[in-house]
């Protein structure tokens, strides 16, 4: 066990409630995901410590993609109870929650909070989730027109969590709080891979795993095949239907786009080991789960040159502009020598595991402790 997450001498015991209500029921999205996984390294991390964890759900089918833990149900976050969800954690007997959005209600909290912010992308994209009902995307458009709202939410916690340093740097350019801001990283689900025996440079084969709102730029990766005759992109992810057709509608002459509208873990596991590369031509990102997870199989990342890439990938990454197609091509050209490719292959692997969830929940625990003793000495 790290030192930093002993429990301290004669430490009182901490009741810790995690907000995991935005955590999927039949497969995750990138918000779910981050919850259920650093959750998961949490409860490990506060063993035989004077922490307990006991996460806040409003659906029993999240269980199904959340680890084995105490529970108690309360209300949807994004209903109007939600006001009033702080009386009801009050009586709980809670000394700290932590939320792995800003929008928890807070009204009459009487323990400490921990807000999450993930990215500031809806600010110059702010089409919102299509998944979302429609007076929440309205809400969702009239939230990001300033930063208003944003500082007023983060100001009502104790302390905030960034899921990066690219996110934690933007907090403090728009001076979105005056609360103390910790990185609580993302991470890949995986650990590294075993070293690649097979080159893939000859493939002629790239991967797209993400969203599909106007920001990702997947319309790029499509129009950059003009100039990479004889590749195929598979784009992995579920897509609507008329979505779909705008994308097609794009496909240069005689190049090959392989919609797959979904795919199993073990399925998409097995295609990243045909790839040549994943690839990514997004204009912003929180974290960019996708890239690292491909990086920990070894498979070399073509993407955006843009600072959270910069600050996932660093050196492991071949770069490109993300609105010029043959600045795309150049990059996914460079990975067909051998020894480009096999050097990206084990850079990437490398640089996979300077995210692991252990330590962001030993970096979760120092920020519950310190939120803890602050509210001590206010009280």
């Amino acid at each position: 066990m790290s030192k930093s997450t002993m429990s301290p001498p004669s430490a009182r015991r901490l009741s810790v409630f995690f907000d995991a209500r935005f955590t999927r029921t039949t497969h995750h999205d990138g918000i779910s995901r981050y919850g259920s996984c650093l959750l998961a390294a949490l409860l490990e991390a506060v063993e035989g410590t004077e922490i307990d964890v006991t996460a806040i759900i409003c659906d029993e089918a999240q269980l199904a993609l959340l680890p084995d833990c105490r529970w108690v149900r309360l209300g949807d976050p994004t209903s109007p109870a939600e006001v009033a969800i702080a009386g009801r954690l009050n009586a709980l007997g809670a000394d700290v929650v932590f939320s792995t959005m800003q929008t928890m209600g807070s009204a009459g909290r009487r323990y400490g909070l921990i807000l999450t912010i993930h990215d500031l992308i809806y600010y110059s994209h702010p089409q919102p989730p299509g998944d979302l009902p429609l007076p929440i995307r309205l809400l969702w458009r009239a939230y990001h027109l300033s930063y208003a709202p944003q500082r007023l939410l983060l100001d009502r916690a104790d302390a905030v969590a960034a899921v990066s340093e690219t996110t934690k740097d933007l907090i403090e350019t728009h001076r979105l709080t005056k609360r103390p801001v910790q990185v609580v990283s993302n991470a890949a689900e995986v650990t590294a891979a075993q070293p690649r025996t097979v080159s893939r440079h000859d493939a002629k084969t790239l991967i797209y795993m993400g969203a599909f709102l106007p920001y990702k730029n997947v319309e790029s990766l499509i129009r950059a095949l003009e100039h990479l005759p004889g590749w195929t992109l598979h784009i992995a992810s579920r897509i609507e239907g008329r979505r779909e057709a705008q994308l097609r509608a794009l496909i240069p002459d005689r190049a090959r786009v392989v919609f797959h509208r979904g795919i199993s873990d073990d399925d998409y596991a097995s295609l990243l080991a045909e790839a040549t590369a994943l690839v990514t031509a997004s204009k912003e990102e929180g974290f960019g789960l996708p890239v690292i997870e491909a990086m920990s199989r070894g498979v070399p990342v073509a993407v955006s040159d843009i600072p959270i890439f910069r600050e996932i990938a660093a050196d492991a990454a071949v770069y490109f502009e993300p609105d010029d197609p043959s600045s795309i091509a150049e990059a996914v050209r460079a990975l067909t020598d051998e020894q480009v490719w096999a050097r990206h292959s084990a850079d990437g692997r490398e640089r996979s595991q300077a995210f692991d969830w252990a330590s962001s929940a030993h970096s979760l625990i120092n920020l519950i402790r310190s939120v803890a003793r602050q509210r001590e000495l206010r009280d």
